[in-house]
């Protein structure tokens, strides 16, 4: 799987978080749409099937990039010294 640059991974978790909590605020009766096609984007960016799947692929993605910024950083410095 290819995976997302963190910029666009975490774009598409705000599109979602925004649009989960405009469909939650309407009690359901708008923002459909948007809720459907930020949740598409999400799966595909994940390969995951369904939105829970598809948050926990997130995160897991993310806590990785988290992982290897550090160690960069933490190689980075080892190299300057």
């Amino acid at each position: 799987m290819i995976l997302p640059a963190e910029r666009e991974l975490r774009t598409a978790l705000a599109r979602f978080a925004d649009a989960r909590i405009e469909h939650d605020a309407s009690a359901g009766r708008s923002c459909s749409r948007a809720l459907e096609d930020a949740t598409y984007t999400l799966c595909v960016l994940t390969g995951a099937r369904t939105v829970e799947n598809a948050l926990a692929a997130a995160d897991a993605l993310l806590q990785r990039y988290s992982t290897d910024s550090r160690s960069t950083t933490h190689e980075d410095k080892t190299l300057a010294a």
